[in-house]
């Protein structure tokens, strides 16, 4: 694979930025959804862990990158479980990638429009910013939910547009997931950068079109 240069962002406007994943590590997520939640569906409905991982996966799967993939209540609903309060059981696991911080105040000190766009649930999205001290930063934060889109589906940006004023051509969106940066390329946003590694613990992911930031020191506003 080759490696994508980082674009020059000196004309950039707007920075439209991912949470999970791209300002946070997403290892609070992945622990939650592929440890915590199976331990405690298999505790409610007395299976082994195993079983419960392989019909969980199963369940994820079936509404993977949908709307309800993301959805708080969707999962309470399906699941049995309280997922918000199963949520704040591991909540102490939530942490900004390094250098987020230092990032997000130059790009506000630049003058820039800052947006947070992600497809967390607002449940989540409370629970996180809550333990993170983020949310100062933004001019606007924008959930999928409230549009009613998932940001990987075709239309969402269109809708975006609707509710925040930023032109495509001087935007930078930064986000972990490649089918979302694919959607945002159709829709005709210029600048468009991936995460290397979205979680501390994981792996690392490469993508033939778009830079993957291995931090945000890398970025110069």
């Amino acid at each position: 694979l080759t490696h994508m240069a980082l674009p020059d962002l000196t004309n950039v406007d707007s920075i439209l930025l991912d949470l999970d994943g791209t300002l946070l590590d997403l290892h609070f997520d992945n622990h939650f959804w592929l440890e915590h939640v199976p331990v405690r569906y298999a505790e409610t409905h007395r299976i082994p862990v195993a079983e419960a991982h392989h019909v969980l996966m199963q369940r994820y799967n079936d509404v993977r990158g949908s709307l309800d993939w993301y959805c708080v209540e969707f999962w309470t609903r399906e699941l049995g479980l309280d997922i918000e309060q199963l949520k704040r059981e591991v909540a102490h696991k939530i942490a900004v990638h390094p250098f987020v911080h230092d990032f997000l105040q130059a790009a506000r000190s630049r003058g820039k429009q800052v947006v947070m766009v992600t497809n967390a649930h607002p449940a989540s999205l409370n629970i996180k910013m809550e333990k993170t001290e983020l949310v100062d930063y933004f001019d606007h934060i924008v959930t999928s939910h409230e549009l009613g889109l998932a940001k990987e589906q075709d239309g969402f940006w269109e809708k975006l547009q609707q509710v925040i004023h930023y032109d495509p051509a001087t935007t930078l969106l930064i986000d972990d997931n490649h089918e979302v940066l694919d959607c945002a390329e159709r829709h005709g946003i210029r600048h468009l950068l991936a995460i290397h590694r979205p979680d501390s613990k994981g792996e690392e992911k490469s993508h033939e079109r778009y830079h993957a930031l291995k931090s945000f020191e890398e970025i110069t506003l």
